[in-house]
Protein backbone atom coordinates (compact mmCIF):
# COMPACT_ATOMS: atom_id res chain seq x y z
CA UNK A 1 0.00 0.00 0.00
CA UNK A 2 1.56 3.50 -0.83
CA UNK A 3 2.13 6.20 1.92
CA UNK A 4 1.00 8.78 -0.99
CA UNK A 5 -3.10 8.98 -1.52
CA UNK A 6 -3.34 11.79 -3.60
CA UNK A 7 -1.45 13.72 -6.07
CA UNK A 8 -2.41 16.40 -8.36
CA UNK A 9 -0.06 17.21 -11.49
CA UNK A 10 -0.65 20.73 -13.13
CA UNK A 11 -3.93 20.73 -12.06
CA UNK A 12 -5.58 23.48 -13.96
CA UNK A 13 -9.31 24.67 -14.54
CA UNK A 14 -10.52 27.55 -17.23
CA UNK A 15 -13.78 28.59 -17.46
CA UNK A 16 -15.59 30.03 -20.53
CA UNK A 17 -13.92 30.67 -23.61
CA UNK A 18 -12.32 33.33 -26.00
CA UNK A 19 -12.69 36.49 -23.98
CA UNK A 20 -14.41 35.43 -21.38
CA UNK A 21 -12.27 32.72 -20.44
CA UNK A 22 -10.79 32.39 -16.69
CA UNK A 23 -8.43 30.44 -15.40
CA UNK A 24 -9.52 29.43 -11.84
CA UNK A 25 -6.05 27.17 -11.15
CA UNK A 26 -3.33 27.15 -12.92
CA UNK A 27 -0.42 24.35 -13.27
CA UNK A 28 -1.12 22.74 -9.23
CA UNK A 29 0.51 20.12 -8.40
CA UNK A 30 1.23 18.16 -4.66
CA UNK A 31 1.26 14.95 -2.84
CA UNK A 32 -0.67 14.14 0.19
CA UNK A 33 0.41 11.11 2.28
CA UNK A 34 -1.79 8.59 4.47
CA UNK A 35 -2.56 10.24 7.77
CA UNK A 36 -2.05 13.84 7.62
CA UNK A 37 -3.74 16.79 8.27
CA UNK A 38 -3.82 19.13 5.83
CA UNK A 39 -5.58 22.79 5.37
CA UNK A 40 -6.06 24.64 2.18
CA UNK A 41 -6.52 28.21 2.78
CA UNK A 42 -7.52 31.01 0.83
CA UNK A 43 -9.57 33.96 0.52
CA UNK A 44 -13.15 34.00 -1.31
CA UNK A 45 -12.67 33.65 -5.11
CA UNK A 46 -9.07 32.98 -4.28
CA UNK A 47 -10.02 29.05 -6.03
CA UNK A 48 -9.50 26.87 -2.99
CA UNK A 49 -13.34 25.48 -3.97
CA UNK A 50 -12.58 24.74 -7.55
CA UNK A 51 -9.87 22.59 -6.04
CA UNK A 52 -11.53 21.05 -3.72
CA UNK A 53 -14.06 20.15 -6.60
CA UNK A 54 -10.92 18.68 -8.36
CA UNK A 55 -9.99 16.77 -5.76
CA UNK A 56 -13.54 15.25 -4.63
CA UNK A 57 -13.81 14.36 -8.47
CA UNK A 58 -17.04 16.60 -8.58
CA UNK A 59 -15.35 18.32 -11.48
CA UNK A 60 -12.78 17.34 -14.14
CA UNK A 61 -9.73 19.32 -14.28
CA UNK A 62 -9.17 21.61 -17.85
CA UNK A 63 -5.33 19.70 -18.00
CA UNK A 64 -3.36 17.73 -15.78
CA UNK A 65 -3.88 14.54 -13.08
CA UNK A 66 -6.07 13.88 -10.08
CA UNK A 67 -4.02 10.42 -8.75
CA UNK A 68 -5.98 9.13 -5.75
CA UNK A 69 -4.99 5.75 -4.29
CA UNK A 70 -2.52 5.13 -7.69
CA UNK A 71 -5.65 5.81 -9.82
CA UNK A 72 -5.72 8.37 -12.07
CA UNK A 73 -9.24 9.48 -12.17
CA UNK A 74 -9.17 11.88 -15.03
CA UNK A 75 -9.13 8.45 -17.05
CA UNK A 76 -12.29 7.55 -15.65
CA UNK A 77 -16.13 7.24 -16.79
CA UNK A 78 -18.37 9.38 -15.40
CA UNK A 79 -20.30 6.54 -14.19
CA UNK A 80 -16.90 5.06 -13.09
CA UNK A 81 -15.61 8.43 -11.57
CA UNK A 82 -19.08 8.37 -9.36
CA UNK A 83 -18.42 5.32 -7.99
CA UNK A 84 -14.28 5.81 -7.05
CA UNK A 85 -15.62 9.11 -5.30
CA UNK A 86 -17.59 7.00 -3.08
CA UNK A 87 -15.50 4.03 -2.51
CA UNK A 88 -12.93 6.60 -1.89
CA UNK A 89 -13.49 9.88 -0.83
CA UNK A 90 -15.76 10.95 2.51
CA UNK A 91 -17.17 14.59 2.97
CA UNK A 92 -18.03 16.86 5.47
CA UNK A 93 -19.87 20.00 4.93
CA UNK A 94 -20.18 23.87 6.26
CA UNK A 95 -23.92 22.81 7.50
CA UNK A 96 -24.36 19.02 8.35
CA UNK A 97 -26.88 18.48 5.98
CA UNK A 98 -28.07 15.47 7.79
CA UNK A 99 -32.06 14.07 7.20
CA UNK A 100 -34.40 15.61 9.40
CA UNK A 101 -36.67 12.60 9.14
CA UNK A 102 -33.78 10.31 9.91
CA UNK A 103 -32.32 9.40 13.37
CA UNK A 104 -28.81 10.12 13.82
CA UNK A 105 -27.59 6.41 13.49
CA UNK A 106 -29.41 6.33 10.06
CA UNK A 107 -27.80 9.21 8.70
CA UNK A 108 -24.68 8.00 9.45
CA UNK A 109 -25.48 4.83 7.66
CA UNK A 110 -26.35 6.20 4.34
CA UNK A 111 -23.20 6.19 2.47
CA UNK A 112 -23.39 2.31 3.23
CA UNK A 113 -26.68 1.89 1.91
CA UNK A 114 -25.29 3.81 -1.02
CA UNK A 115 -22.49 1.93 -1.59
CA UNK A 116 -25.32 -1.20 -0.89
CA UNK A 117 -22.17 -2.36 1.66
CA UNK A 118 -25.11 -3.03 4.22
CA UNK A 119 -23.36 -5.62 6.49
CA UNK A 120 -22.63 -4.74 9.93
CA UNK A 121 -23.34 -1.20 8.71
CA UNK A 122 -25.29 -0.72 11.95
CA UNK A 123 -22.32 -1.95 14.42
CA UNK A 124 -19.80 0.44 12.70
CA UNK A 125 -21.86 3.39 12.64
CA UNK A 126 -22.92 2.92 16.31
CA UNK A 127 -18.95 2.90 17.24
CA UNK A 128 -18.11 5.39 15.11
CA UNK A 129 -20.93 7.48 16.90
CA UNK A 130 -19.39 6.56 20.39
CA UNK A 131 -15.96 7.85 19.16
CA UNK A 132 -17.17 11.03 18.04
CA UNK A 133 -19.04 11.56 21.41
CA UNK A 134 -22.54 10.76 20.41
CA UNK A 135 -23.73 7.27 22.26
CA UNK A 136 -26.59 8.81 24.13
CA UNK A 137 -28.09 10.74 20.65
CA UNK A 138 -27.79 8.32 18.13
CA UNK A 139 -31.47 7.35 18.20
CA UNK A 140 -32.69 11.10 18.15
CA UNK A 141 -34.22 12.58 15.07
CA UNK A 142 -31.52 14.81 13.36
CA UNK A 143 -33.52 17.61 13.96
CA UNK A 144 -33.56 17.13 17.58
CA UNK A 145 -29.78 17.37 18.38
CA UNK A 146 -27.42 20.88 18.38
CA UNK A 147 -25.50 22.08 16.02
CA UNK A 148 -22.38 20.85 17.37
CA UNK A 149 -23.63 17.31 17.49
CA UNK A 150 -25.11 17.34 14.23
CA UNK A 151 -21.83 18.27 12.89
CA UNK A 152 -20.36 15.47 15.19
CA UNK A 153 -22.24 12.92 13.46
CA UNK A 154 -21.05 14.22 9.96
CA UNK A 155 -18.04 13.42 10.89
CA UNK A 156 -19.09 10.53 11.55
CA UNK A 157 -20.54 9.40 8.48
CA UNK A 158 -17.72 11.18 6.43
CA UNK A 159 -15.99 8.07 8.25
CA UNK A 160 -17.98 5.04 7.71
CA UNK A 161 -17.07 4.34 4.61
CA UNK A 162 -13.73 3.97 5.14
CA UNK A 163 -12.68 6.49 2.90
CA UNK A 164 -9.04 7.26 1.84
CA UNK A 165 -9.60 10.44 2.21
CA UNK A 166 -12.12 12.97 4.15
CA UNK A 167 -12.57 16.62 2.54
CA UNK A 168 -14.00 19.03 4.79
CA UNK A 169 -15.10 22.23 3.40
CA UNK A 170 -15.55 24.70 5.89
CA UNK A 171 -17.01 22.32 8.66
CA UNK A 172 -16.75 24.71 11.29
CA UNK A 173 -18.04 27.60 9.46
CA UNK A 174 -21.28 27.67 11.07
CA UNK A 175 -20.63 27.18 14.90
CA UNK A 176 -19.49 29.26 17.16
CA UNK A 177 -15.96 29.48 18.35
CA UNK A 178 -15.93 26.92 21.45
CA UNK A 179 -18.17 24.64 19.67
CA UNK A 180 -15.71 24.82 16.33
CA UNK A 181 -12.81 24.09 18.88
CA UNK A 182 -14.39 21.14 19.97
CA UNK A 183 -14.97 19.66 16.40
CA UNK A 184 -11.57 20.75 15.50
CA UNK A 185 -10.20 18.60 18.28
CA UNK A 186 -12.56 15.86 17.57
CA UNK A 187 -11.14 16.03 13.45
CA UNK A 188 -7.58 15.56 14.73
CA UNK A 189 -8.24 12.74 17.34
CA UNK A 190 -9.85 10.82 14.55
CA UNK A 191 -6.87 11.46 11.95
CA UNK A 192 -4.72 10.25 14.90
CA UNK A 193 -6.90 7.33 15.46
CA UNK A 194 -7.58 6.01 12.45
CA UNK A 195 -4.06 7.34 10.62
CA UNK A 196 -7.35 8.94 8.69
CA UNK A 197 -5.90 11.51 5.94
CA UNK A 198 -7.90 14.82 6.27
CA UNK A 199 -7.96 17.59 3.21
CA UNK A 200 -9.82 20.78 5.01
CA UNK A 201 -10.62 23.86 3.45
CA UNK A 202 -11.03 26.65 5.33
CA UNK A 203 -10.92 30.97 5.49
CA UNK A 204 -9.94 30.35 8.90
CA UNK A 205 -6.63 29.47 9.13
CA UNK A 206 -6.06 30.40 13.32
CA UNK A 207 -9.12 28.23 13.78
CA UNK A 208 -6.95 24.93 13.28
CA UNK A 209 -3.84 25.80 15.15
CA UNK A 210 -0.76 22.75 14.88
CA UNK A 211 -1.53 20.66 11.95
CA UNK A 212 0.67 18.96 9.07
CA UNK A 213 0.43 21.34 6.36
CA UNK A 214 -0.95 24.10 5.00
CA UNK A 215 -1.55 24.94 1.27
CA UNK A 216 -2.35 28.28 0.17
CA UNK A 217 -4.41 29.27 -2.90
CA UNK A 218 -4.06 32.83 -4.27
CA UNK A 219 -5.33 33.72 -7.85
CA UNK A 220 -6.12 30.13 -8.67
CA UNK A 221 -1.79 29.23 -7.61
CA UNK A 222 -0.72 27.16 -4.44
CA UNK A 223 1.71 27.90 -2.46
CA UNK A 224 3.88 25.74 0.64
CA UNK A 225 6.43 26.64 2.90
CA UNK A 226 9.72 28.37 1.60
CA UNK A 227 7.54 29.21 -2.10
CA UNK A 228 4.89 31.30 -0.80
CA UNK A 229 5.28 34.57 -1.39
CA UNK A 230 6.44 36.77 1.70
CA UNK A 231 3.84 39.21 1.65
CA UNK A 232 1.09 36.33 1.54
CA UNK A 233 -0.50 35.78 5.14
CA UNK A 234 -1.96 32.72 5.83
CA UNK A 235 -4.71 34.59 7.77
CA UNK A 236 -6.78 35.04 4.50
Amino acid sequence: MSDVVLELKEVTKTFGQGDTQVKALSDISFSVKRGEFLLIVGSSGSGKSTLLNMIGLLDRPTSGQVIIDGKNTTKLSDNKISEYRNSKLGFIFQFSNLMADLTVLENVMLPRSIQRKEQNSQKEAAELLRNVGLENQMHKRANKVSGGQAQRAAIARGLVNRPTIVLADEPTGNLDSVTAETIVELMKSMAKKLNQTFIIVTHDRHQFGQVDRVITIKDGRAFEGEDMPPQMELTT
